[in-house]
């Protein structure tokens, strides 16, 4: 397969690149079933809210509450065991997923101070465990 340069400066296939270009942002089947069960349950939300730093999956704005729903791969789920099993372009994959790591703490501590609370949960948390999910949204919404 020939190699091309990426928008990156990295040398990678197309079939690598047209797969990651494939990968959703927003309305991923965690993110859809989070919002499903909390619709059902009464909790009103908005959406990828610009107005909040982070850009928070969910925001329920009377609660002061935002949610972040990580993918594994991108947010570093397990990261000092993941790391050491990268192997294609590791310098930039390092690179990236740890800059997101950083990003998501200073994003975290940026909404803590300003009387958010900070809910994150991975993709496959939400997928394999709803129930508990939920139960850690609930103590915080109307106070």
């Amino acid at each position: 397969m020939p190699e091309f340069l990426s928008k990156h400066g990295f040398n990678t296939t197309r079939v690598r690149s047209d797969t990651m270009k494939r990968i959703k942002s927003k309305n991923t089947k965690p993110e859809l079933i989070l919002r499903q069960y909390l619709w059902r349950k009464g909790v009103r939300y908005r959406l990828l809210n610009n107005d909040i730093i982070g850009k928070p999956d969910l925001t329920i704005r009377k609660s002061k509450i935002a949610i972040f729903i990580d993918g594994e791969f991108w947010h570093g789920y397990n990261w000092a065991a993941k790391r050491q099993k990268i192997v294609s372009n590791r310098e930039y994959w390092i690179s990236k997923i740890e800059k997101n790591i950083e990003r998501d703490n200073k994003v975290n501590h940026i909404l803590t101070q300003s009387g958010w609370v900070v809910i994150r949960f991975w993709g496959k948390e939400i997928s394999s465990n709803i129930e508990s999910c939920l139960k850690a949204i609930i103590p915080y919404l109307n106070k």
